[in-house]
């Protein structure tokens, strides 16, 4: 029976080990898969043969839950890019994971990882090699990943910029001097995050007064202006800014700091915030900060969006389904079938349709000041945020989720669903809830308890 190979690559986000355990998950059920294996530190450990064994590891539905809530890469990450015209390093992958009796390898990634897909596919269509099946899984908190309507940490990281950015506004609302804050968000050339940054005005909230967008060309002159109109109105301004956002030139605004290129080539971005903090401290004068949420924006599991980590989940799901069928050199995508209600659909897409590509926000989603996005950014965005999941803080900090609480608590709760079986064996008992009520209100049904509760 064939092995499976899952692997993760590029940034970390909250959703990320959801898709593993979806994948897991549809092996577990199949019946049609041996082992089940993980790469450490992605592409880089399927080269160097550094393999863990996730079979045992991850058996019960417990451990999967609690691998679903856990932020970041599990398997660890790397960034490290496939040469297209190193034929003999494609062979010596490919050879490595049949001699292992692996056939089928997920790779769960954003766009340099769904290169890699493309790459490996192409060489085992090109060669003829028979048995092994290459998939790939979208991730991505900067969702621009074409064709899938939306990228697994997306949601999530969308979910705390909004957030952020309502305390944010609320902080920066308390003084009665003129002053402007400038926050910088992850994104590169898709302004995705940016514009979730607007979810911060639901429920009556104020703020940013100012979005800009990498998608439209950025004019310094026409910003100090919007900062100065926005002064006029109210003492407050707060702006979210694209690390990404270019001169008309095309240039980065943030090349001027000379941070040089990445591993990939791409350029190195940061600095935009601090920048713009220095042209209106320059040019108007007034109190002026600038925040980058830099990595915080990536890994925020106590702001995860349910609906997040089911679609990761799902998706993970979707991919290892159609390796197992034999469908080679394809990525698992969502699809939106409805805003409101939110209704989904799961399928795949040939690589060749993905990989080294970018999804920009479509221009009608930005106003045609260029400084804020339109109602229907908004349709899009509020579905993927939605959708709470628990968070248990153990002694004043961050500690986990429900299931950390079953696997290492002895299965004692911090809060429970009515109808839940806790407990194991002969010492099992139903629901805290009906625990006292069949203890101080003897008279008092379950039903009638259910009733009475809600």
């Amino acid at each position: 029976m064939k092995h499976i190979l899952i692997a993760q690559s590029g940034g970390p986000s909250a959703a990320i080990n959801a898709t593993v355990a979806g994948v897991v998950e549809r092996c577990m059920t199949s019946g049609q898969v041996g082992r089940i294996y993980g790469a450490r530190n992605g592409i880089k450990g399927v080269i160097d043969g550094n393999y863990i064994d996730l079979t045992e590891e991850l058996a019960s539905p417990e451990r999967l839950e609690l691998l679903c809530h856990t932020p970041a890469a599990a398997l660890g990450s790397c960034r490290l890019k496939l040469n297209n015209a190193d034929e003999e390093q494609l062979g010596q992958i490919v050879q490595s994971l049949l001699e292992r009796e692996i056939g089928y390898f997920v790779y769960i990634g954003g766009n340099d990882s769904m290169d890699t897909v493309h790459k490996l596919s192409d060489y085992i269509r090109k060669n003829n090699i028979q048995g092994l099946s290459v998939m790939g899984a979208p991730k991505t908190i900067d969702n621009d990943l074409p064709v899938t309507d939306h990228c697994p940490g997306f949601g999530s990281a969308a979910k705390y910029i909004a957030a952020t950015f309502s305390e944010i506004v609320r902080d920066c609302e308390v003084y009665d001097i003129p002053a402007v804050t400038i926050v910088e968000v992850m994104g590169r050339n898709a302004g995705w995050l940016t514009a979730a940054s607007a979810l911060s005005r639901e429920n009556g909230g104020t703020g940013p007064q100012l979005i800009y967008l990498c998608e439209r060309a950025f004019d310094t002159e026409r910003f100090l202006q919007d900062i100065q109109d926005c002064l006029k109105k109210r003492n407050a301004v707060v702006v979210a800014v694209s690390e990404g956002v270019k001169n008309p030139d095309g240039s980065y605004l943030s090349e001027s700091k000379g941070r040089g290129v990445d591993v990939f080539g791409h350029a190195a971005l940061s600095g935009t915030a601090k920048l713009l903090e220095g042209l209106v401290k320059e040019r108007i004068g007034c109190k002026v900060r600038s925040i980058e949420l830099n990595l915080m924006q990536r890994c925020a599991s106590h702001l995860a969006s349910a609906n997040d980590l089911r679609e990761s989940r799902m998706l993970g799901m979707t991919a290892a389904d159609r390796a197992i069928s034999g469908i080679s050199g394809q990525m698992a995508v969502v699809l939106r079938d409805s805003d409101e209600p939110y209704r989904v659909h799961y399928s795949t897409v040939d690589i060749a349709e993905v990989a080294n590509l970018e999804k920009k926000v479509p221009d009608n989603w930005i106003n045609a000041e260029g400084n804020d996005v339109t109602e229907e950014m908004l349709s899009y965005l509020r579905p993927l945020v939605r959708g709470e999941v628990s968070v248990l803080m153990n002694n004043g900090v961050l500690g986990m989720v429900r299931q950390w609480q079953t696997l290492f608590y002895e299965q004692h709760y911090s809060n429970t669903t009515l109808g839940r079986k806790t407990g194991k064996g002969q010492h099992a008992f139903s629901s805290p809830f009906y625990f006292f009520a069949e203890r101080y209100m003897k008279d008092c049904s379950y039903e009638t308890l259910c009733n009475l509760l809600i």
